[in-house]
């Protein structure tokens, strides 16, 4: 048996339709059991649970094979983004000591092997840091920059005729599409580890910059789009005129300066794997192009 939270995301979902596909046996953990009647019509068990209630989680995990982990995000208007960290990241570790499953694969991210100067990574370093403290052996699965996270900028971009980022315009640096990181983790649960820690680094085909993506949109729309780098106070003054909250401008901020500085980079001697899934692809996607 496999379990998998995160299922109403991106990659949890993926990683649970691998393993079905695999006619493997699944257990989809949701926080409202209507949203795991689908998965149910599909062959899968259904444990409710939130990622903070470790008795429940914990049951859900008993006698697992291999699960599946992830921190949520938190809301793009939290004014106190960090202080749910602390509950998801007991709860989770929690349940890994009180279920006992065979192996656990978390959602980590580049960079987590930093305590500081990542913006939201850093929550992922302390729970990397928690789960290997479980003795659950533990695959560390450091995704790279999500290539959905331009999602949010392309209609602006086209409309506007520019892509504006505090990226360094020409630095190219390690990005992945989030269907790669579903299939690899799938892959990586029915090939688990023994005992201790692994690191697994994933990025996509190639590296990609700010003015590669710049171009890439280009030539999917059919005009020009240059790439405009601006200040990192710029980026967390525009992320706020979009409802974000001080505190999350901050840690965004703070992330996109540690991608700049080579901060927010692999860990040497780790394993790398790439994706197979281009940024072109990932952009018609959500261009629907």
């Amino acid at each position: 048996m496999f379990v998998v939270a995160g299922v109403s995301g991106n990659t949890g979902s993926v990683v649970a339709e691998t393993l079905l596909a695999q006619r493997k046996a699944v257990r989809v953990v949701v926080r409202d059991a209507a949203k795991g009647e689908a998965w149910k019509a599909r062959g899968a068990e259904v444990a409710v649970a939130s990622l903070d209630d470790a008795d429940a989680l914990g049951r859900a995990f008993a006698g697992a094979e291999g699960v599946y982990v992830l921190l949520p995000p938190f809301g793009f208007a939290d004014e106190d983004p960090a202080s749910s960290r602390p509950a998801l990241i007991a709860g989770i570790t929690g349940a890994l000591r009180s279920g006992r499953p065979a192996h656990v694969v978390l959602l980590s991210s580049i960079g987590a092997q930093h305590p500081a100067g990542t913006g939201p990574i850093a929550a992922l370093h302390t729970l990397e840091r928690e789960i290997a403290a479980t003795g659950v052996p533990a695959t560390f699965l450091r995704a790279a920059y999500f290539m959905e996270n331009w999602g949010a900028s392309l209609g602006g971009a086209i409309e506007g005729g520019a892509l504006y980022n505090a990226l360094e315009s020409g630095r190219k640096f390690p990005q992945v599409a989030t269907r790669d990181i579903g299939a690899t983790a799938a892959a990586l649960l029915v090939e688990p580890v023994g005992s201790g820690t692994r690191v697994v680094d994933l990025s996509g085909p190639a590296d990609y910059s700010l003015d590669d993506v710049a171009a890439t949109l280009s030539g999917i729309v059919g005009k020009t789009i240059p790439a405009v780098q601006v200040p990192i106070d710029g980026l967390k003054g525009a992320l706020r005129g979009m409802g974000a909250s001080a505190a999350v401008a901050d840690l965004y901020g703070e992330m996109t300066d540690g991608i700049n500085r080579g901060h927010v980079a692999f860990e040497p001697g780790t394993t790398r794997v790439r994706g197979a899934t281009s940024l072109e692809t990932v952009l018609r996607s959500l261009l629907q192009r």
